[in-house]
Formats: C-alpha cells, structure tokens, sequence
C-alpha cells in the first residue's frame, strides 16, 4: 500500500514538471520560436499569452519585439572631394519576422554584428561617393548676416544632395540588404560627423587666416579714413589762415589808407603842421633807428641835422 502512494506521488510530481515545462509565457515586449533539436517548429509566437510546447523535447527561443538599438563605431571615412572625416553613427531596428531571424541570425548579437557590416559598408559608401558639404548640410539656406562685414563670408555654396538625403539612400540601401534577415532597420543617422585633427587645424589655420584678413581690411580702412581726415583738416585750416591773412591785410591796407588820407589832409593844411609832420616822421625815423650805441655822421644839408640845430 505505501509503495502504492509513492508510486502516485512521484506519478504526480512527473506530471508537474512535464506540464509545467510545456507551458511558457510570451509577454508585450517579446515574440518567440520554438524548436526541436535545433530546428524551429511551428509559426512564430508574436501575441502575448500562455503557449505549449513539447516538454524535454522542444526549446523556446525568446527576442525582442521592441525597437533596438545600433551603435556604430566611429570611421575615419574620405569624402568625394578627399576629406578624411571622423563618423559617427547610430540607427534603431527591429525584428519583424523571428522564424526568418532565427533562421538566418540565431541571436540579437548575431543581428547587431551583421548590422555593423552592412551599416558600415553602406556608410562608408555614401560618404566617399558624396561631397563633404553634402553630408553636413541639409538645406540650401540663406544665412542670417547680422554684421555687413560678415556678408562675404556668409555666402554659402549649394548642396546637390544634403544630409537628410543621404541618410535616407543609406537607410534605403540596408533595408534591401536585410530584406531576407527577418528584421528592419527603421532609422539611420550621422551622430557625429568631424574633421580628423590633420584637417581641423587646416581648418582652422583657414578660418584665422580671413579673419586676419578682415581685420587688416578695417585697419586699412580705418587709416585711410584717418587719412582723409587729417587731409581735410589741413585744407580747411589753410583756408582759414589765407581768409584771415586776406582779412587782415585788407584791414591793414584801409588803415594805411585812412592814415595816409589823414596825415595828407594834415600836411596839405599849413606850414607849420607839414614841418610838425616832418619832424615827427624824423623823431620816429630817429627812434626806430637809434639805440645807446650808435653814432650818426649827417651832412650839413640833413634835414633831421636841421630839426636838431632849431631845437637848440
């Protein structure tokens, strides 16, 4: 009778392990495949819920069904034009088929690897079959010039392409390489995109080069405004100092005028007034000519010698 109820018991105990072991769980975020010795078996298990399987037997191989992320490596990549660029880049995907992903892929890290190469490639082919303002560039945009200086510099040369376009090619591209891979790549962009340091500091040696080139422009500017006006100064005082001196002489040849008219009414008068103007145009002679150390030698006939000799 015991062996009976031992029998039983462990009867039961197998019946739980091989019902428990056939049941699994499919969850919102997961789809599954089940397989036998390896090989799928069955259609793909995409709704959530409870499922069977084979106990001992059959194997259940979960993926994801969210969107999953590829990150690439960053690429030192030429352009068309032979720029050497540092890339980086990233892109979400899906599996959208497992039995066709299993199939093919076996695991997410057999898809992220796969995608490193078709990516990859597929980058490294857009990049060198475009130009280097294609791929950091999308539009053809007028630029915002706030300083009239800036206009030169802000002209910008037209895109054929653009980088949304690109983008878009390589997306398009993978896509048809992962066609038969059971997954779908649902993004694809440029990260980062950069000059290698070789590059950078050619370019940057560029962009110091015309801003010293602008500013040696304001400086030359600048002194030949200074210039002007130095010049216009100078004019403008030459033209002030000749109006003054024309001025002045004016002036000063009316007051001769007006003296010469007085002491000739004076003189024109009577004697005595004549020989007053004399002597006093002999006194101021006298005065003007004279100091402690001269000597004057006059003849007889001098008219000042005469002045003289009336005064003692």
């Amino acid at each position: 009778m015991k062996n009976k109820y031992t029998a039983i018991i462990i009867a039961a105990i197998v019946v739980v392990i091989l019902a428990s072991s056939s049941i699994f769980i499919v969850d919102e975020t997961q789809q599954a495949i089940v397989t036998q010795f390896g090989k799928p078996v069955g259609g793909p298990r995409v709704n959530p819920g409870i499922n069977f399987k084979t106990p001992i037997i059959q194997r259940v191989q979960f993926f994801d069904k969210r969107y999953l992320k590829w990150d690439g490596d960053p690429n030192q990549i030429p352009t068309q034009d032979k720029r050497f660029m540092h890339v980086d880049t990233y892109a979400r995907w899906q599996i959208t088929d497992p039995l066709q992903f299993f199939i093919r892929l076996r695991d997410e890290q057999s898809g992220q690897s796969r995608l490193d190469d078709i990516l990859d490639g597929e980058t490294r082919n857009a990049v060198a079959s475009h130009l280097l303002l294609d791929l950091v560039r999308s539009t053809n945009r007028t630029p915002e010039v706030y300083e009239a200086y800036l206009e030169e510099l802000e002209v910008l040369e037209e895109i054929t392409v653009g980088r949304e376009e690109i983008e878009a090619m390589v997306l398009e591209r993978a896509n048809e390489r992962t066609s038969d891979l059971g997954i779908v790549i649902l993004d694809f962009r440029f990260k980062r995109m950069n000059y290698v340091t070789e590059v950078r500091e050619r370019v940057y040696d560029r962009m110091i080069s015309e801003r010293n080139r602008i500013a040696d422009q304001f400086r030359s500017e600048g002194e030949g405004e200074a210039l002007k006006i130095e010049g216009d100064k100078e004019r403008d005082l030459a033209e002030i100092q000749s109006e003054a001196v024309r001025e002045a002489d004016m002036i000063r040849g009316r007051a001769d005028a007006r003296a010469t008219e007085i002491y000739a009414s004076a003189y024109n008068r009577n004697r005595a007034a004549r020989e007053l103007y004399g002597f006093l145009r002999s006194m101021e002679a006298l005065e003007k000519s004279l100091d402690e150390e001269t000597s004057l030698i006059l003849t007889t006939d001098n008219e000042l010698l005469r002045f003289l000799k009336e005064a003692n």
